[in-house]
């Protein structure tokens, strides 16, 4: 009755694997290629293949050109060592078609424990798959978009602080190594859409590639509409992209040895050539490289996000370049305001003029040094409001007014008060702050008396013979144009200090570029300023002064611009 039971069970069980809709498998290990001995129809409805053409071969007839080799060894490895395996595999059909198949091989053992077959079960999980590896490329499609995102937005911001044309193209060339390019370089032309390029960036991966890299260049010397990749896009064609270049120099460059001698150092494998443009015009080339044995295959999306950057890039490196056309002419026009030093008798007279770096980078400071008609010595410094063409220009014309007052021989004072009544007056600037020194003759000892008045500008240092080192800060008075009553006749005038002077005396006169610096105490910059001038040799010659001065007191980044007029009244 038992046996009979039994049986009867044995014939549900095989019944139910017939019909079971999953693909069951057996294979027998003990005979040679551990062939398949047996396998159910759902294996056939999978796979396309019926018993007959099934059985008596191993199942590795349902792989192909893409099955994955090492998920194969690791089921290899699991049969030989007895013991259960699930793997997915990317089979193929009867008829040629893919499909991914999840199988699960379990090893079957006699009464004796001995080895006797492989059960495997196997269904298409093709679906899954697919959905999974979708899902797997939509992440990294979007973590690659966030990328070229952060990678814009790195470009942007570094070219935003940019200084001028060179540093905008350097930090455009290093917001690209190593995240788009192994190597970059940018060539800018001398006059937008026309003109010689000349290779200012150039930034490697590899730091000795940098040199090799502008070697190139050197080597073809670009120019537009010259043949190579650099000449067309220079001359407004296409941007070139060459996915795969070639491995030897000599097929780069079959008419150039030398060229071809450094390509072959570079060991370069792709290249982007993009036109950097702003209004309408070229200004540059941007070129993008990669290097074996590492470096990506550049492809139609990469071209699109240098393109992109190079739009970017275009109109910072031009508004650098107008920048630096204004900046020039600036310059030149403040200094051709500011007067040549000349020799005085009985003084040693030195003066710096150094030029901020924001803004226009132009200011209203001056200083002025004059030999009166009378033997008196006036000096002056001051500083108009603003950083801008206006404010150098009203320079000018304040400086202009004060020396004519000064050389009729009037009083500091009442040189000032005029000054003031002008500006005023005419509206010349805005508001400025000045000091006007007058120093008189020498007398039967040598000493001079010296005669000042302030107008909201920083006190004069006076460092005496004996190292005494003197602040000139007595009767201040407001800026020039700050109070409308000041100076005019019926108001109340500026008053002067007189202070008298041994022979051997040394007066600073300097501007606030020096010591009122963004982020720093103003009173602890003045304090350096005092010391070093204190600890300067006594006797220490005029020039001596004011490098000394600038080389310890100027800041790291010159934001304003400064002036410096050093005066030593020899004994």
């Amino acid at each position: 009755m038992v046996d009979r039971g039994d049986r009867r069970l044995e014939e549900l069980r095989n019944q139910a694997v017939v019909a079971t809709d999953m693909s069951f498998t057996i294979s027998d290990p003990r005979q040679r290629g551990d062939p398949l001995v047996w396998v159910n129809p759902s294996f056939t409805a999978l796979t396309g293949y019926p018993a007959e053409d099934a059985v008596g071969r191993n199942c590795r007839f349902l792989q192909g050109r893409n099955t994955d080799g090492a998920a194969v060894r690791r089921i290899g490895d699991a049969l030989r060592q007895r013991r259960s395996i699930t793997e997915v595999l990317l089979n193929y059909r009867r008829d040629g078609t893919a499909f991914w198949n999840q199988i699960a091989i379990s090893p079957v053992f006699d009464c004796a424990g001995d080895l006797v077959n492989f059960v495997g079960v196997q269904s298409d999980v093709t679906e899954r798959v697919v959905v999974e590896q979708e899902r797997r490329a939509a992440l990294a499609e979007a973590e690659e978009a966030r990328a070229q995102l952060r990678m814009l937005a790195e470009a942007t911001t570094q070219m935003t602080v940019a200084l001028g044309v060179v540093d905008a193209c350097e930090r455009l060339a290093r917001s690209l190594v190593p995240e788009l390019a192994d190597l970059c370089a940018v060539d800018l032309l001398d006059s937008p859409g026309r003109g010689v390029p000349r290779r200012l960036a150039v930034v490697a991966r590899d730091v000795e590639d940098d040199e090799r890299l502008r070697e190139l260049g050197r080597l073809r010397n670009y120019h537009v509409g010259d043949p190579s990749d650099t000449g067309h896009v220079l001359a407004g064609d296409r941007p070139v992209l060459v996915p795969e270049l070639p491995e030897r120099g000599a097929d780069r460059y079959p008419d150039d040895p030398a060229a071809a001698a450094v390509y072959d150092t570079l060991r370069l494998r792709s290249v982007m050539v993009v036109a950097v443009r702003a209004r309408g015009r070229v200004l540059a080339a941007l070129t993008l490289l990669t290097q074996h044995p590492y470096g990506r295959r550049y492809s139609l999306r990469d071209l699109h996000l240098a393109t992109d950057i190079a739009g970017r890039a275009g109109l910072a490196i031009d508004n650098a370049r107008l920048y630096e056309t204004e900046h020039a002419a600036a310059v030149t026009l403040q200094r051709s305001l500011l007067p040549e030093v000349s020799d005085v008798a009985g003084v040693q007279v030195a003066a710096r003029y150094l030029v901020g770096v924001d803004g226009n980078q132009v200011g209203g400071d001056w200083y002025d040094v004059l030999d009166l008609p009378d033997g008196a010595l006036g000096l002056a410094i001051g500083d108009v409001a603003g950083h801008d063409l206006r404010a150098a220009a009203a320079m000018g014309q304040l400086r202009g007014v004060l020396r004519s007052y000064a050389w009729d021989g009037g009083r500091p004072g009442s040189v000032l008060d005029r000054c003031d009544q002008l500006v005023q007056g005419l509206e010349m600037a805005a508001m400025a702050t000045a000091v006007y020194v007058r120093v008189e003759p020498p007398d039967a000892d040598g000493a001079r008396m010296l005669c000042y008045a302030n107008a909201g500008h920083p006190a004069p240092l006076l460092l005496e013979p004996d190292g005494t080192l003197v602040r000139l800060d007595e009767q201040r008075s407001p800026m020039i144009g700050a109070i409308r009553s000041l100076g005019r006749r019926t108001g109340p005038g500026r008053a002067e200090a007189v202070r008298r002077c041994s022979p051997g005396t040394l007066l600073l006169l300097y501007t606030d570029g020096l010591t009122d610096v963004a982020g720093e105490d103003a009173d602890q910059r003045t304090a350096l300023l005092e010391r070093t001038l204190a600890e300067l040799p006594l006797g220490a010659a005029a020039d001596d002064v004011v490098e000394r001065v600038l080389g310890v007191c100027s800041p790291p980044r010159l934001r304003d611009d400064v002036a410096l007029l050093a005066v030593r009244l020899a004994p």
